[in-house]
């Protein structure tokens, strides 16, 4: 039995993943050494990681084109995630997709899917031939996507580019439109859609699970924006039953990754 300040909870070795951070050392220095102490210090023993915007485009030009040495950092950035190797922190990679839509790249080793991008940042080519084949592609794996885009952009991948697949909706859409607006727009009602929970309002997490539950609910602290301890303590201080915290720090994970398959 392990005591985290104001709740007493039984944790599995694998019990508690944090399912969304960045790791790489390419145009950042967010290296795996300095995360995994944080997450060994927070009792975390899984990892979903995924590489650094700054590794897979530059979204700081909204005009920016892909070109063949941008193709070649993602595909150092998503090895660097595939060669890491740890005996105290199971790690789970993402591919960060983009607008190579290299489907051909998704090797089983990838757990799930990262699309990104603010309202400030280059687009995704959504009528590109091979962003369907992707989708397909990620339809076959029966992965998650975890989504993070504009309002607007949200809604149509939901209704008309995915509605079938399995959604992840990081920060409880405080960087998609905001949770508020996500609520009136349905979204939170989807059955495929889950969230996430880093570096989320308080009082948005206390109010989706009041609305919906924790079914669908996962525990995330998006590090380096987030600090892994800081961002469970925000889960446990809802202080809710053994099972329902069991659910968001890990099995909510392992169910939509279909780990246990």
């Amino acid at each position: 039995m392990r005591d985290w300040g104001c709740v007493h909870i039984a944790i599995h070795p694998y019990c508690i993943i944090d399912t969304h951070l960045h790791t790489g050392v390419q145009n950042v220095s967010w290296g795996w050494e300095g995360i995994r102490p944080l997450l060994l210090d927070a009792g975390v023993s899984g990892a979903g990681v995924i590489p650094p915007v700054e590794d897979v485009y530059d979204r700081y030009h909204r005009r920016f084109q892909d070109t063949p040495a941008w193709q070649a950092c993602r595909r150092r950035a998503h090895q660097y995630l595939l060669g890491l190797k740890d005996l105290e922190v199971r790690i789970f990679p993402y591919f960060f997709v983009w607008n190579d839509f290299a489907w051909e790249d998704l090797r089983p080793e990838f757990v799930a899917v990262k699309w990104h991008r603010h309202p400030d940042e280059p687009e995704y080519h959504y009528g590109d031939p091979r962003c369907r084949e992707f989708l397909d592609a990620v339809r076959a794996r029966k992965i998650p996507i975890l989504l993070e885009e504009t309002l607007s952009n949200t809604v149509i991948f939901l209704e008309k580019l995915a509605p079938d697949l399995q959604v992840i909706i990081p920060h409880l859409g405080a960087l998609s439109g905001g949770y508020d607006n996500l609520r009136r727009a349905g979204v939170w009602d989807l059955p495929n859609v889950w969230a996430d929970t880093a570096v989320s309002e308080p009082g948005a997490l206390e109010d989706y699970v009041s609305r919906y539950g924790v079914s669908r609910l996962m525990f995330a602290s998006d590090h380096p924006f987030g600090h892994p301890a800081s961002e469970l303590q925000k889960v446990l201080n809802l202080n809710l039953p053994d099972t329902d915290l069991r659910a968001i720090l890990g099995d909510n994970f392992r169910r939509v990754c279909r780990l246990g398959e």
